[in-house]
């Protein structure tokens, strides 16, 4: 009966609407008992194979997901454990800790730019805080001839120290007080350590970031690239979404900044190709620090194109680690806590370079 039901053309639908059942009923020769028996089983029929249909489908997801979940566990298994670990270590830090980290950068960036600009640093009521306090030492203002880099450091500087104050404001108690630091122009300073390294002077000879327009663009493009990675490379350790969005705007103001930078050395050397090759070798003294990635980008122009923001094939700007930013500041590859901008190290928790 069931054969014959699903096979005639008793009931061709398995729920047949009442017009088209009343004209099989009505049809020459019909048994309307009959033709109702067949289409009760047709729909019985239908609905056991609707119900045996959906318990395949639930069995053959749960095979799915169990396979799946032993091809995680022998396949994935070393990148899961990375993960946790990674998850694990990044978890001992608070947003203080970075905070406090991206605050000794500020320090940095901040008394350079104030020098430079107006000839003193920060005031004594921003350099309070844990750690061992010292000073900025070697600095002086800049020789400015071009009154557009002039205006320039002083905009830049204004940013650098609400930068401070901010991060000191939004850490509170626990903020870190400003570490030693080294911006003078002696042979063995900082900048003179980093130009050396670079190329661009010889030994026993010193840079002066203070003596004019390009020397000072040149001593900028040093920090303001590092920034930027700096805090791109810091924000996904930061927990708290005011915090975050607090580092997303100042990361912002500091990509501005290194754009400045860099198209003003971009339009000076148009006539002074040397200060192009310049960052170049700055740019490749800095990859040589931190780490077997070659991503840092001078100046010089890609094909037709300037190279104003150094980005990557996705048109992104790339991170460094808190190690990574260390090596650059300390001027040294090996895993260190002081060295080069900081002579004693920073102040906080993150106060270990990168081994690269």
């Amino acid at each position: 009966m069931h054969e014959n039901a699903r096979q005639g053309t008793f009931c061709t639908t398995p729920y047949p609407a009442r017009a088209e059942l009343e004209l099989l009923e009505n049809a020459p020769g019909s048994n309307p008992a009959t033709i109702r028996e067949a289409c009760a089983v047709n729909q019985e029929v239908e609905l056991i194979e609707a119900f045996e249909q959906q318990a395949q489908r639930r069995k053959d997801r749960r095979e799915f997901f169990k396979a799946f979940a032993l091809t995680a566990v022998a396949g994935g298994g070393l990148a899961m454990a990375t993960s946790v670990q990674r998850a694990a270590a990044q978890a001992t830090l608070t947003d203080g800790d970075v905070l406090n980290f991206a605050l000794n950068l500020e320090y940095l960036e901040a008394q350079f730019y104030a020098y430079a600009a107006n000839g003193v640093g920060l005031s004594a009521d921003l350099l309070t805080g844990s750690g061992k306090i010292g000073a900025a030492v070697g600095a002086r203002q800049a020789t400015f001839k071009d009154p557009a880099v002039a205006a320039y450091a002083q905009e830049i500087a204004a940013d650098e120290r609400a930068h401070v104050a901010f991060l000191r404001s939004a850490i509170g108690a626990t903020a870190v007080g400003q570490p030693q630091i080294d911006i003078g122009v002696s042979p063995t300073s900082a900048f003179s350590n980093a130009a050396r390294a670079a190329g661009l002077i010889g030994a026993g000879e010193s840079f002066d970031p203070y003596a004019s327009d390009e020397n000072f663009l040149l001593g900028a493009f040093i920090f303001e690239d590092v920034g930027v990675t700096a805090y791109k490379g810091a924000s996904p350790l930061i927990t708290n979404k005011v915090f975050l969005e607090a580092a997303a705007g100042i990361l912002a103001v500091e990509a501005y900044h290194a754009a400045l930078v860099r198209t003003t050395l971009d339009a000076k050397g148009i006539a002074a190709p040397s200060l192009v090759d310049a960052t170049e070798a700055i740019s490749n003294a800095r990859d040589s620090l931190d780490g077997a990635s070659d991503d840092d980008q001078g100046i010089r122009a890609i094909g037709t194109s300037s190279n104003i923001a150094p980005l990557d094939a996705n048109g992104l700007a790339y991170s460094r680690s808190t190690g990574q930013v260390l090596n650059i500041v300390y001027l040294n590859k090996a895993a260190v806590t002081a060295g080069g901008f900081f002579p004693n190290g920073v102040n906080g928790t993150i106060v270990t370079s990168a081994a690269n």
